[in-house]
């Protein structure tokens, strides 16, 4: 179980750095201590939660940090959050809701292969292509137009200007949200202290925020984006197996044997 730690109440959290290549046994973990030294664990991991969550076997920036699981809203978690922030609006990694709709971090350079695999490879004016599609709701299309003329938008500000401002509204503003963002439609690009409360998330179009990414994804055909992140998961978890990986990524079973048979008949995992 090279990387991977033994702890079921740790599931998904690995040992960084990884092990080198040629040495056995057990070897030192180091903790993330800076912003330099996350954005580096997530170029690594490829992917990974903001937050450990029970029933997502990924890693976690919190527990990169702390090395242990998250009891109480601590300097850590100050820490990541800023940090979440910060990568957001300095473009150093992708953040927005994706797996189960919690908090995620993508490399940037895997970002392409998950916009290929979800199909997000639209243009900032294509909400309506989208809509009729089916492949948006009719009140994602509406955020979705807004951002497209706007640019990106504070969360008040974005409920404002879409007419989301009542507590319905509010209702509908989240779940409208939580679809582009499991598409990876739009991203956490800052924040913005519109209240005297919490400062407000920012939100903006992939599309306008890293449009190389989605000209990238373009050329990167749905079956290679799914071998290249099955790999990199098998990188960290060589022992995890089609079921997992299938429920993780939302893959039927020909696509989780399609993504993983050539990954591990290469021996990549070693």
């Amino acid at each position: 179980m090279k990387n991977r730690l033994s702890s079921d109440r740790l599931e998904g959290e690995v040992r960084w750095p990884a092990a080198p290549a040629r040495r056995s046994g057990p070897h030192p973990a180091r903790r993330v201590v800076t912003a330099a030294d996350a954005v580096r664990f997530i170029n690594d991991v490829g992917y990974c939660l903001l937050f450990p969550i029970r029933g997502l076997p990924l890693p976690s920036l919190y527990y990169a940090c702390a090395h242990r699981e998250a009891t109480d809203w601590d300097k850590y978690c100050l820490r990541i959050w800023k940090w979440k922030d910060e990568f957001g609006r300095r473009r150093r990694a992708f953040y927005a809701k994706y797996f189960k709709g919690r908090g995620t971090f993508i490399s940037l350079e895997l970002l392409p292969h998950f916009l290929a695999m979800e199909g997000s490879v639209w243009a900032p004016g294509d909400f309506d292509r989208a809509y009729s599609a089916g492949r948006i709701t009719a009140d994602a299309r509406i955020l979705w137009h807004a951002l497209a003329e706007h640019g990106p938008l504070a969360t008040l500000e974005l409920r404002h200007t879409s007419k989301f401002e009542t507590k319905t509204g509010n209702r509908r503003f989240k779940k409208a949200m939580l679809d582009l963002s499991r598409r990876l439609l739009v991203v956490h690009s800052g924040a913005e202290q519109e209240t005297d409360s919490w400062a407000s998330n920012r939100f903006e179009l992939t599309a306008q925020a890293f449009p190389a990414a989605v000209a990238h994804a373009r050329a990167i055909a749905p079956e290679e984006a799914r071998r290249t992140l099955a790999q990199k998961y098998l990188e960290w978890h060589p022992l995890a197996d089609a079921r997992t990986i299938a429920r993780l990524f939302r893959w039927s079973k020909q696509e989780v044997a399609q993504a993983i048979l050539p990954v591990r008949l290469s021996g990549r995992t070693a």
